[in-house]
């Protein structure tokens, strides 16, 4: 007889068991661009708080008014008894943010993602960027419509599953704004160009670019001077916001189908009280400090410049670097291996092995803070480069100017800059 609980892992995390190295599920606390790991103080480069927003004193402060007014929890469900004043002055402000009719908010962003399953109905097409987040495809699977994957931004390869798709069929087109492993742009222009040519709709996940891209932080259509691309927005607020909850924002009458019909706002309590209240406060800072979009682009450059020049593999050229900078490795074993020695010399990175990204294509994924100082950007190269020669992931001398970009960890002595 078959037991259902009898089940292996299939992914590469068994390979980095076998290592005896754990790069997975570490118990920390970070803030303002660092952390504290393993008892020791580290430069925090995992990190998603891209605007370094988590740790400021006025969404703190905002959460922790809430909390006291509110309660910890609203305890039921948005349509039920789970919606204050607050959850409707944050789609609000996010509907006039990124110009739509209507918005609304989700207890996280992966849940956003699962509320736009009933848009996919029966005899619809679906047409999905292969590397799309986990919450998409989830949100696709659960649908009705049929599916029609195309590899990542390969836009002949879209438009010929457009051009061959049922004329009479409702489309639409499904991508991350900016991808959370690759660290690149979708090429929205041309998606949307697509679009109105064969009758189909836009769909973007902008959960790591709303906020940080544009002259306003509105995302990637602002970014590329389209506002218009984007017929549906999703999102989050644990990026950019500092905060954790997720939004959808679009037309009017689609916000209203989906407030009636998405289980995973009908059947989830409310995001709570802080959180609705952090993601407020964080936007009024996203409105009136752009500076802080600009420093980190600036740190995201700089970095990447310099691990290419040491020799590393940061990926294809991009016209945007932005605050995610993958550092392919290659290996499960290896990847383990990188991630060990670039901690042991004060950097908290994320190793990233299947189902993450394919295998072969293993990564030691970056992530900086507008509270990142250039004391932080230094020593993530010099524990780079360090950890990349003793592996020989990079050569023993680099010829680029990031060969004295940072240097290598005493490793009795404090890790890093401590404010």
């Amino acid at each position: 007889m078959a037991d259902v609980f009898d089940k292996l892992l299939s992914s590469s995390a068994p390979s980095f068991m076998e290592t005896g190295f754990r790069p997975f599920y570490q118990a920390l606390s970070a803030r303002d661009g660092e952390a504290r790991v393993r008892c020791e103080r580290v430069v925090m480069a995992a990190c998603n708080d891209y605007l370094g927003l988590s740790g400021d004193p006025r969404v703190t402060g905002a959460a922790a008014r809430a909390t006291e007014r509110y309660g910890a929890s609203c305890s039921g469900s948005r349509a039920l008894c789970g919606t204050l004043p607050l959850h409707e002055e944050l789609e609000a402000r996010l509907a006039a943010f990124l110009g739509c009719e209507a918005a609304i908010v989700t207890t996280t962003g992966f849940q956003a993602n699962l509320a736009l399953a009933p848009l996919f109905g029966r005899g619809d097409l679906v047409f999905s960027d292969m590397a799309n987040h986990a919450s998409l495809m989830d949100a696709i699977r659960l649908g009705w419509a049929g599916k029609r994957p195309y590899r990542h931004s390969d836009m002949a390869g879209l438009e010929r599953q457009l051009v061959t798709a049922d004329p009479d069929a409702g489309k639409v087109i499904v991508t991350d704004g900016l991808f959370s492993m690759e660290g690149d742009l979708c090429r929205l222009p041309e998606i949307s160009a697509l679009a109105r040519r064969h009758g189909a709709r836009v769909v973007v996940d902008g959960a790591h670019d709303i906020g940080l891209l544009g002259a306003h932080g509105r995302g990637v259509a602002e970014h590329f001077g389209v506002p218009d691309a984007v017929d549906l927005y999703t999102g989050t607020f644990s990026k950019c916001f500092g905060s954790i909850g997720g939004l959808l924002a679009g037309p009017a009458h689609i916000i209203g189908y989906l407030r009636y019909t998405a289980r995973p706002l009908l059947f989830s309590a409310s995001m709570t009280p802080a959180s609705v209240a952090a993601a407020l406060a964080a936007l009024d800072i996203v409105e009136a400090e752009p500076e802080r979009r600009t420093r980190v682009l600036d740190l995201a450059g700089r970095l990447d410049s310099g691990l290419r020049a040491l020799g590393f593999d940061t990926g294809s050229a991009r016209a945007v670097v932005t605050p995610i900078i993958p550092v392919y490795i290659g290996g499960a074993e290896l990847c383990a291996r990188m991630w060990e020695e670039v901690l042991a010399e004060g950097v908290f990175t994320s190793a990233v092995v299947a189902p993450g990204v394919p295998v072969g294509r293993e990564l030691i994924r970056l992530t900086l803070q507008a509270t990142h100082t250039d004391e932080h950007l230094a020593h993530i190269l010099g524990a780079f480069a360090a950890a990349g020669r003793r592996l020989g992931v990079i050569p023993a001398v680099a010829v680029g100017r990031a060969a004295t970009a940072g240097p290598q960890r005493d490793r009795d002595a404090m890790p890093v800059h401590v404010r």
